[in-house]
């Protein structure tokens, strides 16, 4: 057993202490006295015998080595969290934990989950939004709505319908006086792009569908989630590549147009999965069949 692994209350202060830079606001946080924390600190130094931070008149400041071993700290931390909530929930059969990329989650489930809570309200729905899918194997969640060609090992997938992507923008971005007719005038634009690690930027896919491979694209905001991507749109600060699944209601409420008629059909979709060990259970079962009438995308 290694003899180096500190305790958990001393984790939890330094991940306060590093995100505040304050002893006193982690503090504050975590219900301890200031003291408390200076020790938790001053026992995790001496265990991993290195600084982590620097005292000045100003404040805090993290040493180079605590960079580094904050995010594993954090890590752990989410890691230890998520499996504490799933151990002490899977023999309550009550207990939903639903995974929800985040433009799905705000888009349409969340705007829906009224009508499924209406119908199953002894059904305790836990709700994760999530930004990436590299953590597959770990399965801490009931069912999960994600984004890909279904293609999981030991989860179960069935695609909630295909999805047309496009450009739209915000109607006040017309005004500009640059004209946004074809998709040759988008080099005049901002275009706003995705470095979703899972939807990733099909801004390529698209120019190639609509028979625009040689329009160079000059400035650009990068944005690593989609639903980030949107409200930029939203916000005028240009163009970006729309999912019909989730900016449907923007378009009908006139807070983003489709200057051009130019759909394509995604790669992937959005696919409503399950763990192999749970997708026989009732609850699961009830959600997914909600989902499908409710949700699909088509």
């Amino acid at each position: 057993m290694n003899k180096r692994i500190p305790s958990i209350s001393s984790l939890l202060a330094f991940e306060a202490s590093a995100r505040y830079l304050s002893f006193t606001r982690a503090a504050i946080e975590l219900n301890l006295t200031q003291t408390a924390i200076s020790h938790q600190i001053k026992n995790l130094e001496e265990l991993l015998e290195t600084n982590l931070f620097i005292r000045n008149a100003s404040g805090l400041i993290l040493t180079e080595k605590a960079k580094d071993y904050l995010v594993s700290v954090r890590e752990a931390i989410i890691i230890l969290s998520s499996a504490s909530d799933h151990a002490g929930t899977e023999n309550q059969k009550n207990v939903l934990t639903v995974e929800c990329l985040g433009a799905f989650a705000i888009k349409k489930l969340i705007p829906n989950l009224h009508k499924f809570r209406a119908i199953y309200p002894h059904i305790e729905i836990r709700l994760n939004t999530i930004h990436t899918l590299h953590d597959i194997l770990k399965r801490n969640f009931d069912v999960g709505i994600w984004h890909g060609l279904g293609k999981w090992n030991g989860i179960d997938s069935e695609s909630l319908g295909p999805e047309e992507i496009f450009p739209v923008c915000s109607p006040s971005l017309m005004k500009s006086g640059l004209k946004l007719e074809t998709p040759e005038d988008l080099k005049n634009y901002t275009i706003i792009r995705s470095s979703c690690p899972v939807l990733g930027d099909e801004w390529p896919f698209w120019l190639e569908a609509a028979g625009y491979t040689n329009i160079e694209l000059n400035s650009s905001i990068n944005c690593d989630y989609f639903i980030t991507n949107v409200q930029c749109a939203i916000n005028s600060l240009g163009v970006t590549l729309g999912r019909s699944s989730v900016v449907k209601e923007d378009l009908e409420n006139g807070i983003l147009i489709e200057p051009f008629n130019i759909r394509t059909t995604s790669i992937s979709s959005y696919q409503l999965v399950s763990p192999h060990e749970v997708t026989n259970t009732t609850k699961v079962k009830l959600f997914k069949n909600w989902v499908l009438e409710n949700l699909k995308t088509e």
